[in-house]
């Protein structure tokens, strides 16, 4: 490896090439804070340099692993001593804007919420939102599909990608950056891209979808007295508000009253003896007219009896007051370590009863076990925070199979939106059918045929 870091550093310059206690003292994901294993971290300055850089380690056969904003939880990340991990971290360019267009041209390695910021410069608005918005970056977000907040309004990141460019494990750049809502010109390329996790190839730039801004933004926090009661809500709002509806996330009490009366972290603006909890958002131009209509959907609710309770955001520090509940993962850790965190997709109408069995079934095997449930119910996606006193890779197995094999039953998903990576990669076909395993195979074989990039990843290894 050493002569092939010594051609990759000519390439990209002295300084870009990282080695030793450079790279040790780097973590490689978010949620261990483990140090970085990787032979050496490359940091390539546009698709030039790493194109270059792909054919090098093509021609050596070296295996890479591209490093975004590390902020996944699925291993996607991780990097052995034999690997060469590919940061995106120079590569921080907005090329353009195009408020007419309402498309943003940006490098791979661009923060989210700077993405955000700009757009909204410009009176427009980049819909997707995670929670680690100041550290998740771009391509990321793409090489796993990124979810978030607002799926139920604007769909995944799917959705928000008009065009990207990529290279190909033996150095080949794909530049697919369309701007056009409307291109048929034969296959859409950038789907392969789209949710592999840099297992087809590696993100350098794309073209994203703008929105325009939503001047008005009503927020409330309720309690609902049942699940059928949550689930008639989501109806009730989606048919009273529309389009405008922007957001529906659930918190089960669980995780409510962890996060404020038992860790004491928050104030809970409503009692905690409810069982389930909803920030629902209404996103409009009109805030007198978007405030009216809110209002009036939230006391028909109530009349109804779909809410039992509700307290109505003021100002931006009450709705942020909100948010942190549901978005204090710091706090799950802090309150359940050791901690198995799982992100999980099912049909809605299921979601009780899976919940219910899982609980009793951790209870049955670890008596002193916990389990804390949130999600983005609107699209059908959990997360489900499980602690049972141990993380040793047995006991993660055991709660593993407990959580993921129900779903196949149900027609539901190992991954909502933080992807496979290593972690669920052994649990894929509880979700995909054995012809679309071969099929992704066939791709990765395809475009990959020495398995370089991120090997191991999403599919394993065939026997």
């Amino acid at each position: 490896m050493k002569a092939l870091l010594k051609e990759i550093e000519a390439l990209v310059g002295p300084g870009n090439v990282l080695t030793g206690a450079d790279v040790a003292q780097r973590r490689v994901d978010w949620m261990t804070g483990a140090p970085c294993q990787a032979g050496a971290i490359v940091r390539p300055a546009d698709t030039r340099e790493l194109s270059g850089v792909m054919r090098l380690c093509h021609d050596a056969s070296q295996p890479v692993v591209t490093h975004g904003g590390l902020t996944g939880l699925v291993h996607g990340g991780e990097v052995s001593p034999d690997e060469v991990a590919i940061s995106l971290e120079r590569m921080t360019a907005i090329e353009a804007i195009d408020p007419v267009g309402g498309t943003m041209t940006v490098q791979a390695g661009v923060p989210l919420q700077r993405v955000q910021e700009l757009a909204d410069d410009h009176d427009l608005q980049f819909p997707l939102d995670l929670g680690a918005r100041g550290s998740c970056t771009i391509g990321g977000n793409i090489a796993t599909n990124a979810g978030g907040v607002r799926v139920i309004r604007y769909g995944m990141m799917r959705q928000q990608v008009l065009g990207l460019e990529a290279v190909l494990a033996d150095g080949t750049v794909v530049s697919s950056m369309n701007h056009m809502l409307k291109n048929n010109a034969g296959y859409d390329l950038k789907q392969l891209f789209i949710g592999s996790e840099g297992t087809l190839g590696i993100v350098t730039r794309a073209v994203l979808r703008l929105q325009p801004k939503m001047s008005s933004e009503q927020t409330a926090l309720v309690a609902c007295p049942s699940f059928q009661a949550l689930t008639g809500l989501l109806q009730h709002m989606g048919h009273t508000l529309g389009g405008s509806l922007g957001t529906f996330e659930v918190m089960w009490r669980n995780h409510y009253a962890l996060l404020t009366v038992e860790s004491g972290r928050h104030t809970p603006p409503l009692p905690t003896d409810s069982p389930f909890y909803v920030i629902v958002e209404s996103l409009g131009v009109d805030d007198e007219a978007n405030a009216a209509s809110f209002g009036q959907a939230l006391e028909s609710a109530f009349e109804a009896g779909l809410i039992v309770d509700a307290v109505l955001a003021q100002s931006d520090s009450q709705r942020r007051g909100i948010w942190d509940i549901r978005e204090d993962i710091e706090g799950l850790i802090l309150s359940l370590a050791p901690l198995f965190t799982f992100d999980v997709s099912l049909p809605i109408p299921e979601m009780e009863a899976y919940t219910v069995r899982l609980e009793a079934d951790l209870r049955r095997d670890w008596p002193q076990g916990r389990m804390v449930v949130f999600g983005h119910l609107g699209d059908g996606n959990l997360h489900v925070s499980i602690s049972v006193g141990s993380d040793a890779p047995d006991t993660r197995r055991a709660v593993e199979r407990l959580v993921y094999t129900p779903l196949a039953e149900l027609g539901g998903s190992i991954s909502a939106e933080h992807g496979v990576g290593l972690e669920k990669r052994d649990y894929l076909a509880l979700s995909r059918t054995p012809e679309e395993i071969a099929l992704m195979r066939t791709l990765k074989q395809a475009l990959d045929p020495r398995n370089l990039l991120n090997r191991h990843k999403v599919l394993a290894p065939e026997a």
